[in-house]
């Protein structure tokens, strides 16, 4: 599986504007959303960066074996808010 580029939306510091664009909660700024990310970048957890994120194929979709069922996900879906995710 091709490593996934990071993007702003990709950040915890991002509050999207709409599917284009949003705002930099460090600098009030207006960010483009496939723009360069910056040296502040957080990044918010995502099922690839799960331990339990397992078998993905070559589009990224993996098995998740972290919660009382087993699930296919993408690996770049945000994780952010899941009861099973440990970070790897």
């Amino acid at each position: 599986m091709a490593e996934l580029l990071k993007q702003h939306n990709d950040c915890d510091n991002f509050a999207a504007v709409d599917v284009t664009k949003g705002i930099c909660r460090l600098t009030n700024e207006l960010v483009l959303i496939d723009s360069q990310i910056c040296v502040k970048f957080d990044a918010i957890p995502k099922c690839s960066g799960c331990s339990f994120f397992q078998h993905p194929d070559k589009e990224g979709i993996g098995t998740c074996t972290g919660l009382q069922k087993e699930y296919w996900t993408a690996a770049n879906y945000n994780a952010a808010l899941c009861e099973g995710y440990v970070g790897k």
